[in-house]
């Protein structure tokens, strides 16, 4: 039992110092030992348990694939409705692309004889969103808190997600927060859904932002993202850095922009 403790104990900091190229090898080539319900989410997602023969790990299966002229949600109607597994891995290629690092990784990957994304299970999670919020917990740290909300929140925006609920965001017990659930994202609408919650930016994510081009987004999302998804996610970039151009205009820069310590 002791033995076994301590190589349990183990696990945690050594999947923590593996990097995103391994992960995504493990998750593409490790063996599907079992599945299971992953018990949350609207999409019928799996957990399932990799192994490679020297690691094991769990990973998030989605393989929804379904869209619509008009579908009726709970959150109201939606043109051109989209519910796609693939938005998991662009999502994760994004936030690469930003340098935000709040997206696990994602690879493509077949499932009995069906494509889906895989995804990296977060480890350590200490509840959602939605937990946090229904007992009332505070943050131990409301300023790293704040800033990181703050990302979420533009990231929502310029993915165009329209499930952004409480228990798509995960906390882990350093309090860092990791964001899952893309599949209704990336419209091909240019507006923002909710451009009010945009209030404060930092100073890397605006400049990478700012940095995005036709070409770089090709090269990073081009084997998830249809060339007219690929537009549009440009477009409510540029409607993003308008919208804090012009807020930094009238109250200033250290209002509107920070710098992570």
């Amino acid at each position: 039992m002791t033995r076994l403790f301590l190589f349990l104990s183990l696990i945690t900091p050594l999947m923590a110092q593996l990097t995103d190229v391994q992960k995504e090898e493990f998750l593409l080539n490790a063996k599907v030992e079992r599945t299971r319900g992953a018990g949350v989410g609207s999409t019928q997602p799996l957990r399932a348990t990799l192994s490679d023969g020297d690691m094991t790990h769990d990973a998030g299966v989605q393989r929804i694939d379904e869209s619509a002229p008009v579908k009726d949600l709970p959150t109201g109607r939606q043109i051109n409705f989209r519910d796609y597994w693939a938005f998991n891995v662009a999502a994760y290629q994004l936030d690469r692309l930003l340098g935000l690092g709040m997206v696990p990784v994602h690879v493509e990957r077949k499932y009995r004889g069906a494509r889906a994304s895989f995804s990296w299970w977060v480890d350590d999670v200490a509840m959602m969103e939605l937990d946090r919020y229904q007992k009332n917990i505070s943050p131990p740290d409301p300023d790293s808190w704040n800033r990181q909300m703050a990302r979420v929140r533009v990231f929502n925006q310029l993915t165009y997600n329209t499930d952004p609920n409480l228990g798509n965001v995960l906390i882990d017990k350093n309090w860092k927060i990791w964001i899952i659930d893309y599949t209704r994202a990336f419209r091909i609408h240019g507006q923002l859904l909710k451009p009010e919650g945009l209030t404060v930016i930092d100073r890397k994510l605006r400049d990478n932002m700012r940095a995005m081009t036709p070409d770089s987004v090709k090269a990073a999302m081009g084997n998830t993202l249809t060339r007219r998804e690929q537009r549009a996610l440009l477009e409510r970039r540029d409607k993003i850095v308008q919208l804090f151009d012009e807020k930094i205009a009238t109250q200033g820069t250290e209002a509107i922009v920070y710098d992570e310590p």
